[in-house]
């Protein structure tokens, strides 16, 4: 694992979902089997994340199944072929977290997350936020998940 010397292992993690453009969010069905699912993911601090959807869907229906979840990202994905190696290789930054995700019900809460989400990937949009907040807070479902663990990650430099 790559990190700098006054970091600690799970803050260079975090920094990679935070530059990731999505991550992976793993879950269990009810039938056992697993699920994954790209999600657009925002942390608030170094144990919460968030992510929103529709209200209804095979990712809430897992997540009511089996709270515990898994997300990872790659934030750096260079394929290079390795001339003087005769070698083909990639470089890459990833992370994985696991953590228990729950329905938020809290509209404060709910408001900040999204606000936190619009402001990750449409920063240049925000002065509609509050009119948009106005129309679908209602029907938006938000999650939280909260790490149980330090988050990990791998570099290839």
């Amino acid at each position: 694992m790559r990190k700098a010397s006054r970091r600690k292992p799970a803050d260079w993690a975090l920094e990679v979902f935070d530059k990731a453009p999505f991550a992976t969010l793993s879950l269990v069905r009810p039938d056992a089997t697993p699920y994954g699912i790209p999600v657009s993911l925002v942390r608030k601090d170094a144990l919460t994340f968030y992510f929103h959807c529709a209200s209804e869907g095979e990712k809430l229906d897992c997540i009511r199944f089996c709270p515990i979840v898994s997300i990872s990202a790659v934030s750096r994905c260079s394929p290079k072929f390795e001339e003087e190696k005769c070698n083909f290789t990639e470089y890459y930054n990833s992370a994985v977290a696991i953590g228990r995700a729950e329905f938020v019900e809290d509209d404060a809460e709910k408001t900040e997350a999204l606000r936190l989400l619009c402001s990750r990937f449409l920063p240049s949009r925000m002065d509609r936020f509050p009119e948009a907040i106005a129309r679908s807070l209602s029907i938006t479902t938000v999650i939280r998940i909260t790490l149980s663990e330090p988050p990990v990650g791998k570099a290839k430099p």
